[in-house]
């Protein structure tokens, strides 16, 4: 159950405003190996952490480069899934090493959607000749890929912004900070925003994860239904909150 809000504001009034504000939990088994958040690519230009899972190696959750691309990933909640589907992880990597624009990519990946279990991907252009682009496809939801918007959005475990109670309490802590960020400094607003990403407050009752989940979730969903996972061998492991990503800016990754 892994949750992902940020705000995408490409063109600020104020000189002081963030153009791209994003906070992330990724939750995972303990034990699945990985790597920490660091520089992997030949270049040293790709940022992220690594799944490191057997036949899954090399794939991750979310990460950024210093040409301004990133990409953010989440698992579509399925009762049962495919164990010999491709691995998702591969998604986010594949898009960071790319040269298509993120618009092209992800219309690339819905053409294969199907090959994979369900999953979510977001995948910007960010300080590009075309101003910054955000763009989201899921492969539960619509055939094509879309442009997103300037605003605050919430993407859990459903499509985006699907009103889980848990995705809109987390939506509303992050909307607070957000209103407060000009007047905060950096390091003050990435420890607010870690601060709501570790809220473990469940969001009860929610039919619409329990009929989404049905028999996988019912006996953990008061665990699952907050923002921060805590379950035994399952749960948040990590926190990422970047902001201003262009230059690079500042990218905190708490494990």
């Amino acid at each position: 159950m892994c949750i992902i809000l940020f705000k995408f504001d490409p063109r600020p009034v104020s000189k002081n405003a963030y153009r791209l504000i994003l906070a992330a939990n990724r939750d995972e088994f303990y034990s699945r190996p990985s790597k920490s958040a660091d520089f992997w690519d030949s270049s040293n230009e790709i940022l992220s952490g690594l799944d490191m899972e057997e036949g899954k190696e090399g794939g991750t959750w979310l990460g950024i480069s210093k040409k301004g691309r990133m990409a953010a990933l989440t698992n579509y909640m399925q009762p049962t899934t495919d164990k010999n589907a491709k691995g998702r992880g591969a998604l986010v990597t594949n898009f960071l090493t790319s040269d298509l624009d993120c618009y092209s990519y992800l219309k690339k990946v819905s053409v294969e959607g199907h090959l994979y279990n369900g999953f979510n991907l977001i995948a910007a252009d960010l300080n590009s000749t075309k101003g910054d682009v955000i763009c989201y496809y899921g492969n539960k939801g619509e055939p094509e890929p879309v442009f997103l918007n300037p605003g605050i959005y919430g993407l859990s475990n459903c499509l985006l912004d699907t009103p889980w109670k848990k995705l809109q309490y987390g939506k509303q802590l992050f909307t607070e900070v957000i209103n407060r960020s000009q007047d905060l400094a950096k390091e003050d607003l990435v420890q607010e925003l870690l601060t709501v990403m570790n809220n473990q407050e469940p969001q009860l009752p929610d039919p619409a994860i329990e009929d989404q989940g049905k028999e996988y979730i019912r006996p953990i969903l008061n665990k699952y239904a907050a923002v921060c996972v805590r379950c035994p061998g399952y749960g948040t492991r990590t926190n990422t909150v970047s902001v201003q990503l262009l230059p690079l800016g500042l990218l905190k990754a708490a494990h």
